[in-house]
């Protein structure tokens, strides 16, 4: 069995240490210094055997390092991330959150700033004081000026915090206020984001760096490659996730690059191209005494060119020699020292596979992507180490939690494979470019452990999309030539691992041959060979499952096949059909199962008590007991459009709802990104897969009391009727149920039943009957398909052979579930009610509306709650719809519906509400609505579920109108990540995260909220505003919109004559600017001099192809860093929200003083706002 190279190394501990009672570590034994036990503090801790002393440092990196012994702060300020967005993600939840519990446990007041109101870390369990407030240097400034505390941490909140740190020292805010920065100061911050000053720093102490020059202006990138020598890679200076980075071959290329990077950011680094050199990285902490550890080490499955937030990673590096991994370790710590990190860092490097030639591409002085990846690889919780350096301890006083006996400078030593894959989801944007580079593009990632790399990857193709059956050809990725095929494997996409699979196992592609065109290690293909082997020995033609013996199927699930992979290849050509419970079933009679493994990174040498476990089929023992019978949570899998860290907090809810109750807990989620698997949030965590099959094992083993499958999102749903029928206990609402919701069929029928309404619909029988349907009710129709999330494949048809492509794309999303088409209503506005009901009665419930038109996705539309202009009688009807619903598909558990409001023939009568959508589990609006009515749905919902404690119903919308207080949820984009997508709203989702804000009123709501966004800004005074439409835009709107901003002293624009004299009609002075998009080399100078700092395109139409004005205006936008309004109903929101700004905060047209621009409404904590209601 070829298990993971052990890398257990081992020095002397510091003689430094000696006196504060540090294991030494030597010739394999641990030894007591002095005889003395050391000190430990904190129940989080590490792993692993090695301390580095320092040999004496620079007075620089002294004079930022050496901040003495335990600091003395009684109050600290934590800045979050914002929204999720490409790069910038859930990691920053679960490593905030742990450096909140270090802080807590500290007995330190925390005052948390983060607008994301989906996450764990903005919980009431957690911070003192939560400011729901747009995360900028201005906002922390004022927050500090009014909560005066003593320390800030930077180190958790990624780039957006540790950006607005630089800042805060530049303005002079934390000197102002006595403001300690606690971990890595400001100076090495701004060293190790500078790209001129990094590399001179690592000159200094003879550490190779890329040959490369830092520049400002296009002309100096031009200039600057001409000396280096093409190709060149483009780096951005305090950018996060290589935004706005990437290759040029020619002069052609870096002007355009060049031209969006530094529209982007003030500086980039044009640098010597290593393309095809293999990427390593290594996560170092360093406490202020200057101890330090490497606690892991990766190694990147491609080759240097992908970011590694969009390559497969691999942990621990299995390709590099002891003596590659010893350079590249005392590097890492003397890079480390060198800038003068106090906590933890992310080091990168390339290193050429044919020599020992290296140098460090970046080193992030911060928690990262990686951090939280090496965090859950390895057991060793380093954001709350960080956290607990900050404070002033150090590595031989913190305690070790996987073993709880050793302290925190011990290095993991892993006896496993760790691999991880991103999740992208490219297919939801029109006109994306699907290449992947050196510019993230990624939406989330997954974790897979294994004891072989064949058994993790497997496991991590299957956890990043359920529709991969593992490394196997796929669908969609079999080019028809050899030339196409090399161009696919030589050029990166999101589909390249497909690629070498269709390669390997269809067109007989060697080992050499790919690392010709791929540049990946041999020993990676050798390996993905051996699956190969494997693979092509299930699917021959004489192997049946009758034939199959013993040996075979163990040797195929070591290989990490699942059952239904295997039943397919058994299944091949003319062969009796296999199916996944055939091969389960003959599994079971061979007496195979997988094992329960520990994570144990001493690799076997201190016992491991912890509760964090694996399956593998490479082992012959469990490593625990199964006498707990817990209650299992699924969780919901790796983070993409339409699932994220919104699933996260409500798993932890089940969680601690349960503990709460008494029950013991068992989570099953592979999301490295996640507090729900952070171990110390449950009882037993699986990091494993969440597929029918593991998820049957797991429950089999534990003999577990029952399982929610209502809190995970749609993934956990998509099982819950298989397991239901295979005798798992799922609890709550009945799977039988959830089936009729997500069957669009049955779901409408019980509608019917029940004298709900609904817009007309028909089930798909043929393409013919429904464009005979669509003629019937008048297009457009709406083409929804059953069992999917966000909706995928969802679209508008607004003629027949639209809607015969949108039948075609539902039917290959959704092959085994009926398709409906449903009249599309124009004009109409949506509402949401998310809510919680036990054996039918409804418990509590929450009615939100959408300040955008029906049309646009619940996931991208602003929620308003509570509702600002729904009269009384609405209300009343909507809770009556959620009560009947609840009835008749029996709820026990949380559930959300969708509502379209259609205003009536006649005026004087009240709208009609037609229910769209119901999904019987928790929604990506139960945190916002839970933290807004300050009653959490998931605990109320999973009391129902168990049925213990459930609470008496309450009508929480009866005294909304008194609440004092609106929060408003607004989507997080990122469009800048994806070159080419339209930023255009519609019914399938597009926004990667979301952020709320409380105000005094809707429209102060809205416009705090909306400058929490990334990206987003007020156009400063005497810009100009760049105002589109077309013929399905609302005029009115779009001349209100020139008409403030003209009155407001800003030069407003229109892309052409015809488009200027319109919106001149209201008044206002409106110039003509038409831009030449196609041509990338003039366009950013000539958009520089327009002076435009805001673009307003309110276009309905969505368009064809790339040829079309609104979205050439769109993309030019975001491609230049320049804020987008691209919704009538959000522009006149906005307008409005500006036009009610108090006198001396507003426009000179509407107060006595210029706009504020950067705070124009005060920060308040949430309790605050909460307290109001009282």
């Amino acid at each position: 069995m070829a298990v993971a190279r052990r890398q257990l190394h081992r020095a002397a501990a510091a003689p430094a240490l000696a006196t504060s009672g540090a294991l030494a570590v030597s010739n394999g034994r641990a030894r007591r210094q002095h005889g003395r036990a050391p000190a430990m503090v904190g129940r989080r801790g590490l792993s692993g055997a090695r301390v580095d002393a320092s040999p004496g440092s620079s007075a620089e990196a002294t004079r930022l390092a050496r901040t003495g012994a335990k600091v003395d702060v009684k109050k600290v300020l934590v800045v979050g991330s914002g929204g999720l967005s490409i790069g910038q993600a859930g990691e920053f939840d679960y490593s905030g959150s742990q450096a909140i519990k270090a802080l807590r446990e500290s007995r330190i007041e925390t005052v948390l700033v983060n607008p994301n109101i989906a996450t764990v870390q903005t919980s009431h369990e957690l911070a003192d004081h939560v400011y729901f407030a747009p995360v900028t240097p201005q906002y922390l400034a004022q927050i500090i000026e009014q909560e005066r505390p003593d320390g800030i941490m930077l180190a958790f909140g990624g780039q957006t915090a540790l950006n607005c740190g630089v800042q805060l020292e530049k303005m002079g805010t934390l000197a102002k206020y006595g403001v300690r920065v606690l971990g890595t100061q400001v100076r090495t911050l701004e060293l190790s984001e500078d790209r001129d000053l990094f590399a001179s720093a690592l000159k200094d102490i003879g550490i190779p760096v890329a040959q490369s020059t830092a520049v400002s202006t296009v002309d100096d990138a031009l200039a600057a490659a001409a000396a280096i020598g093409y190709p060149v890679i483009v780096r951005s200076a305090y950018a996060l996730g290589g935004l706005g980075s990437g290759f040029a071959a020619d002069e052609a290329e870096l002007q355009a690059l060049a031209s969006q990077s530094l529209a982007l950011c003030p500086q980039i680094l044009v640098e010597r191209s290593m393309r095809g050199w293999k990427e390593v990285e290594y996560e170092v902490v360093r406490d202020a005494q200057d101890n330090c550890v490497t606690v892991c080490n990766m190694e990147n499955f491609d080759p240097l060119g992908i970011h590694t937030g969009d390559s497969i990673v691999v942990a621990p590096s299995q390709t590099l020699s002891d003596e590659d991994y010893q350079m590249l370790r005392t590097t890492a710590v003397n890079v480390i020292r060198h800038l003068g990190v106090v906590g933890e860092c992310n080091i990168q490097y390339a290193l050429n596979p044919h020599s020992r030639e290296y140098c460090i591409i970046e080193v992030n002085a911060r928690l990262s992507r990686s951090s939280a990846l090496a965090s859950k690889a390895t057991g060793y919780p380093l954001a709350f180490v960080a956290a607990k350096i900050g404070l002033g301890w150090t590595l031989p006083e913190l305690q070790n939690a996987v073993t709880t006996s050793t302290t925190a400078c011990f290095e993991p030593s892993l006896d496993y494979v760790v691999t991880k894959i991103p999740r992208w989801d490219l297919s939801k944007f029109n006109h994306v470019a699907r290449d992947i580079g050196s510019c993230m593009k990624s939406v989330g990632e997954v974790m897979a452990i294994g004891r072989t790399f064949e058994e993790s990857l497997q496991k991590a193709i299957r956890s990043a999309d359920p529709s991969f059956a593992g490394f196997a050809p796929l669908a969609g990725c079999m080019p028809a030539t050899d030339a196409e095929l090399d161009e696919a494997l030589r050029s990166p996409t999101d589909r390249r691992l497909f690629h070498l699979a269709y390669a390997m196992l269809e067109r007989g592609y060697s080992v050499e041959r790919l690392h010709a065109l791929t540049r990946i290690d041999r020993w990676f293909l050798h390996k993905l060979d051996n699956i190969c082997a494997q693979h092509r020995a299930l699917q021959s033609p004489h192997q049946t499952l009758q034939t199959l013996g013993r040996a075979q199927l163990e040797a195929a699930k070591r290989m990490g096949f699942s059952d239904a992979q295997i039943a397919r290849l058994l299944s091949a050509g003319a062969k009796p059909r296999a199916t996944e419970d055939d091969v389960r079933a003959a599994r079971r009679q061979f007496g195979l199962r997988p094992f329960a493994k520990r994570i144990d990174t001493l690799a076997g040498e201190f016992p491991a008590p912890t509760n964090y476990l694996y399956t593998t089929y490479n082992a012959a023992t469990d490593d625990v007991a199964f006498d707990e019978h817990g209650t299992m949570v699924l969780g919901s899998g790796v983070y993409r459009i339409g699932s994220s860290v919104e699933f996260d907090w409500c798993g932890v809810s089940a969680i601690r709802a349960l503990r709460a109750l008494g029950h013991k807990t068992v989570m099953v989620n592979y999301n490295p990104e996640t507090v729900s698997t952070d171990f110390d949030e449950c009882d037993r965590l699986y990091f494993d897969e969440l597929s029918y099959e593991r998820v049957r094992d797991i429950y089999e083993l534990e003999r577990a009391g029952g399982v929610i499958v209502s809190v995970g999102g749609q993934l956990p749903q998509n099982i819950a009727l298989r397991l239901h029928q295979a005798g798992v206990r799922v609890l709550g609402t009945s799977p039988d149920k959830i089936d009729a919701a997500e069957d669009r069929h049955r779901f409408s029928r019980i509608l019917d039943d029940i004298g709900v309404d609904q817009p007309a619909w028909k089930e798909l029988v043929s393409a013919d009957d429904a464009v005979r349907f669509a003629e019937s009710v008048g297009f457009p129709v709406l083409v929804r398909p059953s069992y999917v999330l966000s909706g995928a494949a969802m679209n508008v048809a607004h003629d027949s052979a639209a809607l015969r492509r949108h039948l075609a794309l539902a039917a290959a999303v959704s092959p085994e579930h009926p398709v409906v088409v449903t009249k599309f209503i124009l004009g109409a506005r949506e509402l949401d009610i998310d809510a919680v009901a036990h054996n039918g009665a409804l418990l509590v419930h929450a009615v939100s509306e959408h300040v955008e038109d029906a049309g646009v996705h619940s996931g991208d539309a602003s929620l308003v709650l509570p509702p600002a202009t729904l009269p009384p009688g609405v209300m009343d009807r909507v809770r009556d719809i959620g009560a009947r619903v609840a009835r008749a598909f029996e709820i026990s558990g949380p559930f959300n519906m969708q509502i379209i409001m259609q205003p009536a023939a006649d005026p004087a009568a009240e709208p009609l509400l037609k229910v769209i959508e119901c999904n019987l589990r928790a929604s990506r609006s139960f945190p916002f609505v839970s933290k807004v009515m300050d009653t959490n749905f998931v605990d109320v919902a999973t009391r129902a579920i168990v049925g213990e404690g459930v609470p008496a119903p309450r009508d929480l919308m009866a005294a909304a109108a008194a609440w004092g207080y609106t929060a408003i949820k607004v989507p997080q984009f990122s469009w800048t990540r994806l070159a080419g997508a339209d930023p255009f709203l519609g019914v399938e989702m597009a926004s990667t995260g979301e952020v709320a804000c409380f105000g005094r009123s809707p429209q102060e709501a809205y416009l705090i909220s909306l400058l929490a966004t990334n990206g987003f800004r007020l156009p400063q005074p005497q810009k100009a505003v760049y105002v589109g439409f077309d013929d399905l835009t609302e005029l009115r709107i779009a001349q209100k919109v020139a008409r403030h901003f003209a009155d407001a002293g800003h030069p407003v624009l229109a892309d052409s004559p015809e488009a200027a004299a319109r919106l001149a009609e209201s008044g206002a002075p409106v110039a003509v600017a038409v831009f030449d998009y196609a041509n990338r080399r003039t366009l950013r100078d000539a958009v520089a001099a327009s002076g435009i700092d805001l673009v307003v395109n309110l276009a309905k139409r969505r368009p064809d192809d790339k040829a079309d004005r609104n979205y050439a205006m769109r993309r030019m936008a975001v491609d230049f860093g320049i804020p987008l309004v691209n919704d009538q109903r959000c522009a006149e929101m906005l307008v409005d929200a500006l036009q009610a700004l108090p006198a001396g905060t507003a426009t000179a047209a509407y107060g006595s003083q210029p706009l504020n621009v950067q705070t124009p409404i005060v920060a308040q904590t949430w309790r605050q706002y909460l307290d109001s209601r009282k």
